[in-house]
């Protein structure tokens, strides 16, 4: 049984701009998404990685090379784990979204969504569960069935994934909150995913809500400063200072 460290791109300047990026090239981490990433590499030293995967968005690649710092470890970058294709809604502003018809589609029957000139969000979950099962298979075989392996990816297809792991349809996958640098942890036998940790951070009181949790939104959590939350955060600890609760994806 092998088990897969999955984890969310830090926070981005798209999330505090409150943009819907998708694959538009040139989003990277902001100084809050860098220090989340740190945070949580250092949280995850100890543990022996085999190896480890990346969406090629510059986002999650930063994030990556900040949570392998210091390692020896094998990174393939796959296509199948980058960011849903939002077609036209690429690069609009999730308030301008949000009055959009298909948006209520996105937060009740995302199976039944297709982006205007984009993808399905059915395509995506297929080929995000596809994707992990596959490397999955590839790294079990070169480094044995106890392997622990890392994937960065983005908050619509790491919930597609979760969903598949628990049974849910993905027309409830907008009940799984994943937050920026957020970690869940699968366990991977023969294929079959169980989930072990979901949406765990390195500071736990930024996980609970100080602001009202909305809706489920295109590209995953933004983070509650981007939300608008403007309270402190607390400052006991690097790891208190860097990790964020969010809430629109990009």
């Amino acid at each position: 049984m092998t088990t897969v460290l999955l984890v969310r791109h830090g926070r981005s300047t798209a999330n505090t701009a409150r943009v819907l990026a998708g694959r538009s090239p040139g989003v990277h981490l902001d100084d809050h998404g860098r220090a989340q990433a740190e945070a949580l590499g250092e949280a995850l030293i100890g543990i022996d990685l085999a190896a480890a995967v990346s969406s090629p968005m510059e986002r999650c690649r930063e994030t990556t090379e900040l949570l392998l710092r210091g390692r020896d470890v094998e990174l393939s970058i796959d296509e199948d784990l980058t960011e849903c294709d939002y077609g036209q809604w690429t690069n609009r502003l999730l308030s301008e979204l949000s009055g959009q018809p298909l948006w209520k589609r996105v937060q009740s029957a995302p199976s039944s969504v297709t982006f205007p000139e984009g993808e399905a969000m059915q395509a995506m979950a297929a080929r995000g569960v596809q994707a992990l099962r596959r490397h999955d298979r590839r790294i079990a075989a070169a480094h044995g069935d106890h392997a622990i392996w890392l994937a960065v990816s983005h908050g619509d297809v790491i919930k597609a994934i979760l969903a598949d792991a628990l049974g849910m349809h993905l027309d409830h996958f907008q009940r799984i909150s994943v937050a920026p640098a957020a970690l869940s942890i699968l366990a991977i036998n023969d294929g079959s995913l169980r989930v072990l940790t979901l949406n765990a951070g390195t500071d736990l009181a930024a996980l609970v809500p100080r602001a009202p949790v909305t809706e489920g939104t295109p590209g995953g959590d933004v983070g509650a400063e981007a939300a608008g939350d403007t309270r402190a955060q607390p400052s006991s600890s690097p790891a208190a200072q860097s990790a964020d609760a969010d809430r629109p994806r990009a």
